[in-house]
């Protein structure tokens, strides 16, 4: 399979969106914990390889159970800003590496986890390199924060918005559909939710890779829709954002 091209290196295009991704971005709702011990896929002592990792917002949610983390990260900012947050948490295990190349040794983990990170990834030389580091029966679990389905009319807008705006947003939601040339897998839905005004609402936007920041020229005018945006959907002051959080789980053959 080619390279997927895009108008920013994935390894690079989050550095200068740190500080919002840190404060704005969704976490994940820990029903996920509870599911995947449901399905006997983890326990305290599975080993997790949490690729693509960033600043550590889906790792947490396994170093809270107590589980043993690998953060592989190539985006450096990124992945010092993980190693701030976890400095002194004996669980967490920081990594330069990608999911074609992680650096871990053969078959060293337990689960496979990537949080908004897997329409990154080429398919086929990710899939080689998860085989080499899984452990026998080992699973994989591909997870997204995606915009729910309710709210309907705040949905329309915003991803109109985004549209107009977006640099390569249409590539990179085409590339999400990548999952079934990946793996069989299951899919399980949890709801999640942020409520934001409209400082928290713009950095949420702004932490976006796809959408352009204060030196590009059109941000000014897009500011100002972004304002009209939220002005025609608050309540109180508050925007809610509810989401999709889907999980994809499976095994590799």
């Amino acid at each position: 399979m080619s390279k997927k091209k895009y108008k920013i290196d994935p390894k690079k295009r989050f550095s200068s969106r740190i500080e919002n991704y840190i404060k704005y971005r969704p976490k994940y709702p820990f029903e996920m914990i509870g599911f995947l011990k449901e399905k006997n896929i983890l326990a305290e002592n599975t080993v997790i390889a949490d690729i693509g990792s960033g600043t550590g917002i889906l790792t947490r949610i396994f170093l809270d159970n107590g589980n043993q983390v690998y953060g592989i990260e190539p985006n450096k900012d990124m992945r010092k800003e993980a190693e701030k947050v976890f400095q002194g948490n004996t669980n967490f295990i920081s990594l330069e590496g990608s999911a074609e190349s992680t650096g871990l040794k053969d078959k060293c983990v337990d689960l496979i986890t990537a949080g908004q990170a897997f329409h990154w990834f080429d398919v086929e030389e990710a899939k080689r390199e998860f085989k080499r580091i899984l452990k026998p029966n080992g699973n994989v679990a591909l997870i997204w924060n995606n915009r729910g389905k309710t709210r309907k009319d705040f949905n329309s807008s915003y991803e109109n918005f985004i549209l107009k705006y977006g640099t390569d947003y249409r590539e990179v939601k085409k590339n999400e559909g990548n999952v079934d040339l990946f793996f069989n897998y299951q899919k399980e839905t949890f709801y999640n939710f942020q409520e934001l005004d409209f400082t928290s609402f713009k950095g949420r936007v702004l932490s976006s890779s796809y959408i352009p920041l204060i030196d590009n020229p059109i941000f000014p005018k897009m500011i100002l829709e972004l304002e009209d945006l939220f002005n025609n959907h608050q309540r109180n002051g508050i925007i809610r954002i509810e989401y999709d959080t889907e999980i994809y789980l499976g095994k590799l053959e």
